[in-house]
């Protein structure tokens, strides 16, 4: 898989791989390019067991693989990379969404000068469609800099509020 592409969370091994924080935070780790378990664990602050223990759930579950091998003192070093640049899911799983929540948090709380909107709007099927779209062009279109640059995060969702069946407050 070239990490260009966007992949579709889809599977049980997926959405197990995403259930857990840390497994978040070594895919924004490796968003920067391929690492080391040594320079992953140096980086997140973690033993080397537990980012080697993360790295074979996301590996298994197709979302990280060996980007290239190196050899060093008698050993292979092996340098790991995301199997993706964007990743989309069309069904919620709520393990998997509260641990991409719990990550960002952790990203967000580092950043004084973090965008966060939360904002509940009336519309239409059509309106939301149309926003969905638009969203989805925009984060898809935007354009990397160079690897100078700083990163950043984007997390983009449009979801219904409450269950379409129930009545508002007011009764309507």
């Amino acid at each position: 898989m070239n990490p260009e592409t966007e992949l579709e969370i889809r599977t049980p091994a997926q959405f197990k791989a995403l259930a857990h924080p840390f497994r978040h935070r070594l895919l924004f780790a490796l968003g920067s390019g391929p690492a080391t378990i040594s320079q992953l664990a140096s980086g997140l602050g973690a033993a080397k067991g537990t980012v080697a223990h993360h790295l074979k759930v996301l590996t298994e579950a197709g979302m990280v693989r060996t980007a290239h091998t190196r050899q060093v003192r008698g050993g292979t070093e092996q340098y790991h990379e995301r199997a993706f640049r964007r990743l989309t899911g069309e069904t919620a799983d709520a393990g998997a969404t509260s641990a991409l929540f719990g990550a960002v948090a952790e990203e967000l709380a580092g950043d004084p000068d973090a965008l966060l909107h939360l904002r509940h709007l009336r519309l239409t099927p059509a309106q939301a469609e149309r926003l969905r779209a638009t969203l989805d062009a925009l984060v898809g279109e935007a354009e990397e800099a160079g690897a100078d640059q700083p990163r950043y995060g984007i997390l983009v969702s449009l979801y219904r509020h409450g269950h379409p069946a129930q009545p508002g407050p007011s009764g309507r």
